[in-house]
């Protein structure tokens, strides 16, 4: 080989790693930047944090965390996209300066539509979306039928706040045959008297994430009195069906996070990263007490089958 031959080669290979190192810099350069900021160090906000974390480096983005107490003006500048886990990170989210779209998780539907959405859109100028932690109440509704065939009317307490989601509730249960039996609690009022009037007719009481009724203070008293009567209890987490109902539907911190990192690596796609309409989650799970379905007497599908049902729409 001449040496032209192996300058010509040479030239060639010295072209080619630029070549490379030009990509590789340009992979870089389009890479996402987010920042997760947590509402405290609790294990479900560390969980969500570390599935996106992994999720987005592994769809080669950036992603930084910082804390609602020290929110880190620095991450938050630089960030193309903000994670918002839990209300009081919406809430920090929502007093910084950066106008980068916001998603907020893990948070009420009731708080974002009356509250969160307004504060985070800070007068149109930021996108915003959320992926709430309740549970539609067709998909509630699904699930009672499912669990509970036999069944015609359904109980629920609500607070006067809480009020106005009896007419979203008692639609959801009319598709599945279900009548609603509920009971409105004023804010000083004790909940016993309301409680023995819902489950007097009800098969079934419906346990809606309404910090006045359901708290660490009124959970086993309702759980007893229920007991008593012999009426099931389907709640909206999994300590809810470690606490003593009989089932909850509810999506864990993972399943969260992997339908928030979906989202977000769905926007970097995008020259101008926008979010998906707020909504509720898309991966959800079934838990069943079965010490509890044993003192009822009350034979339940599996939690598996549950899930798989209603996953079919069936």
């Amino acid at each position: 080989m001449t040496a032209a031959s192996l300058a010509w080669i040479g030239r060639g290979l010295r072209q080619m790693l630029v070549m490379v190192c030009l990509a590789g810099l340009s992979a870089q350069a389009v890479a996402g930047r987010v920042t997760v900021v947590l509402s405290d160090d609790s294990a479900p906000y560390q969980e969500i944090y570390q599935v996106v974390r992994v999720l987005l480096g592994d769809a080669g983005h950036e992603v930084a965390r910082v804390y609602a107490g020290n929110p880190g003006e620095a991450a938050l500048g630089t960030a193309q996209l903000t994670l918002a886990v839990g209300v009081v990170a919406a809430e920090a989210a929502a007093d910084t300066a950066n106008r980068a779209p916001v998603l907020a998780v893990l948070v009420p539907r009731s708080w974002f539509v009356k509250t969160g959405r307004t504060r985070l859109a800070d007068g149109g100028r930021r996108n915003v979306s959320a992926i709430y932690v309740d549970q539609p109440f067709e998909r509630q509704a699904h699930l009672a039928r499912l669990a509970f065939p036999a069944a015609s009317r359904v109980g629920v307490l609500l607070s006067t706040e809480q009020a106005a989601l009896a007419g979203e509730i008692a639609p959801a249960f009319a598709a599945q045959q279900l009548e609603l039996v509920k009971q409105t609690v004023p804010a000083d009022a004790r909940l016993i008297t309301p409680l023995e009037a819902v489950l007097a007719g009800s098969d079934l009481l419906l346990a809606v994430p309404d910090p006045q009724i359901f708290n660490r203070n009124t959970a086993q008293s309702i759980f007893l009195t229920t007991y008593r009567y012999r009426i099931p209890v389907q709640g909206y987490s999994h300590s809810l069906t470690r606490a003593g109902a009989l089932l909850s539907l509810h999506s864990s911190p993972a399943q969260i996070g992997r339908q928030a990192a979906e989202w977000l690596i769905q926007a970097l796609q995008a020259a101008t990263p926008r979010l998906p309409a707020p909504t509720y989650p898309a991966y959800f799970s079934v838990s069943v007490n079965e010490q509890v379905a044993r003192s009822l007497g009350i034979a339940l599908p599996a939690a598996a089958e549950l899930e798989k049902r209603l996953e079919g729409g069936r």
